[in-house]
């Protein structure tokens, strides 16, 4: 799982350096960026609400893309702090509570039960895998472990957006998100099962 988290943080590097090099020249602070997320993730979740979850695809790219350059852009131009981590973090937590909400609008005006109760799964799910990790840490037990954490949601939840004119794609690849962000809990829960077992 180290290997995994390695391979997430060196491609989020090689991704987002050429931007945080621009954006380091101009000023804008890591929490600006922060903010401008959290404000495409609800322009996001408004194009779903509003039946238009193909564009919103494209969109929610875009905001997961600005969710890594804040924290790239504070380490880079030395203004990482605590509030900020805690602001991004609370911030990103918000845009995609704001993106499963269009989605129930969403499955709602579709009068699809089963669309509902997938993302209120996926919903309930992720924020159980940010929870332990968060929870985890704060008794200083690291927890950066789980096949699948918020990078991947974001990701899935795009190609699932993008495809949700093929038939029932959209709700397939919500119940995979739902699948295998439980799978990610029960993993975070033993990792820190067995760190809090040696001490």
């Amino acid at each position: 799982m180290t290997t995994l988290a390695s391979v997430r943080k060196n491609l989020a590097f090689y991704l987002t350096q050429p931007v945080v090099r621009l954006l380091a020249r101009t000023g804008i602070t890591p929490n600006t960026v922060t903010w401008f997320g959290l404000l495409i993730a609800v322009g996001a979740g408004v194009l779903i609400g509003l039946g238009h979850p193909f564009v919103a695809g494209f969109v929610v790219l875009v905001g997961g893309f600005f969710d890594i350059i804040d924290g790239a852009l504070a380490r880079s131009t030395d203004r990482a702090t605590r509030f900020g981590a805690i602001l991004d973090s609370t911030l990103d937590r918000a845009g995609e509570a704001v993106v499963l909400l269009g989605l129930l609008v969403f499955y709602t005006r579709e009068q699809s039960t089963a669309g509902v109760v997938v993302v209120g799964v996926v919903w309930l799910m992720s924020l159980l895998v940010s929870y332990i990790r968060a929870r985890a840490e704060a008794a200083g037990l690291d927890c950066e472990v789980g096949i699948f954490t918020r990078a991947e949601r974001v990701v899935l939840l795009a190609l699932g957006l993008l495809l949700s004119q093929v038939g029932e794609a959209l709700l397939i690849i919500l119940s995979v998100i739902a699948a295998l962000s439980f799978i990610t809990v029960i993993q975070r829960l033993l990792h820190v099962w067995r760190r809090a077992r040696m001490g």
